[in-house]
């Protein structure tokens, strides 16, 4: 029975486990979208601003404001860059959460199997040994039958 208290007791810590493996994903799925989100915002307020300037195409532009134009156009892809290989490395995280939640899940059920297997071997441990009791039972009550009468003949 020790043994199957172990068992026990090792899976309520697995699913302890497993369950903040997956609260962890949950959290690391959150990050990665809203990372993602930042990213689509940056490149539709570039993709505006480049329109509101590409109207302007005609209109004469003094170079300082134009330089001022680029210099920030650059700056943005610069910043939408780092925030892609951000996104990039948020969706590594979230895989690698994903792998130890599977991990997590696979112990749990494998603990379960062992648990499941355990009972049923000492279920049929218990099994066999009603099956004994009961044999010698029988047996003891057909032992007076079988034994020698008084003039020494078997009956």
């Amino acid at each position: 029975m020790s043994t199957l208290n172990a068992l026990q007791v090792a899976i309520e810590v697995a699913q302890r486990q497993r369950d903040g493996a997956r609260q962890a994903l949950l959290d690391l799925q959150r990050i990665a979208q809203a990372g993602q989100a930042q990213l689509d915002q940056l490149s539709r307020y570039a993709e505006e601003t480049q329109q509101r300037w590409g109207m302007r195409a005609g209109a004469s532009v003094q170079p300082e404001v134009m330089f001022h134009h680029y210099q920030f156009m650059a700056r943005l892809e610069h910043t939408m860059g780092l925030q892609t290989e951000v996104v990039q490395a948020q969706g590594q995280r979230v895989a690698q959460a994903h792998q130890a939640l599977l991990q997590a899940e696979l112990r749990v059920q494998s603990l379960q199997k062992v648990l499941q297997r355990k009972q049923q071997e000492l279920a049929l441990a218990q099994q066999r040994r009603e099956q004994k009791q009961t044999d010698e039972r029988a047996s003891l009550r057909l032992a007076p039958l079988y034994s020698t009468s008084p003039q020494g003949q078997e009956v």
